[in-house]
């Protein structure tokens, strides 16, 4: 358990539903057409207060994780209002303890910017996916456009204290961990993505 990031998120989780209250709205749909495609058993990585929990298609098996305890707590009453088996765990996407090959969907929401080592994030949950099984990701990611790109790049050398880099290649990441992409989609400009993929079958 990666205590400094914990005690990190821990601090922002006290504030952190007016951070993001403007996200929440503002990519309410096309969170809800990513999260829609959710089957089996089902991992989210990074819960937060549990914002996202209401694009969750019903009558699941989830287990949402974060690594902040506070967090945790925040997302409780969101968690107890869901249509299905929802499950909170304090938990680092870096050290899962999860089984191999457990889960049939897995699924993030800004959260690739906010580990660490997101290569080493992403490979635990290659690992723990059934072949075949799907990744499905809402994340900001460093624009390919070269001024946008380098205010990214200003901006990460702050955000970084209080919350997450901005400035993170995730999609590459995802390649490098040995998934499979099946559809990258802009939901605004190419900084916040929908990245589908998946384990290969075999």
């Amino acid at each position: 358990m990666d205590l400094s990031l914990q005690a990190k998120w821990n601090r922002t989780s006290r504030t952190y539903g007016l951070m993001t209250w403007g996200e929440e709205h503002r990519f309410a749909s096309a969170k809800h057409e990513l999260f829609a495609k959710m089957k089996g058993r089902c991992l989210m990585v990074a819960a937060g207060t549990g914002a996202d929990f209401r694009f969750f298609p019903p009558d699941l098996v989830i287990t949402a994780l974060d690594i902040s305890p506070g967090m945790i707590e925040r997302a409780r009453g969101r968690a107890a209002d869901y249509r299905g088996a929802l499950a909170l765990q304090v938990m680092d996407v870096q050290e899962l303890t999860f089984p191999d090959a457990f889960f049939d969907t897995v699924v993030t929401s800004c959260t690739l910017c906010s580990v660490p080592d997101p290569l080493r994030g992403l490979r635990e949950l290659y690992r723990c996916l059934k072949p075949g099984g799907q990744l499905l990701m809402f994340e900001h990611v460093r624009s390919r456009v070269g001024p946008i790109a380098v205010l990214q790049d200003l901006m990460t050398l702050v955000s970084r204290r209080i919350g997450p880099d901005m400035n993170r290649d995730t999609v590459s990441n995802v390649l490098r961990a040995g998934f499979e992409l099946d559809r990258e989609t802009n939901v605004y400009v190419d900084v916040v993505k929908a990245i589908q993929a998946r384990r290969p079958a075999s």
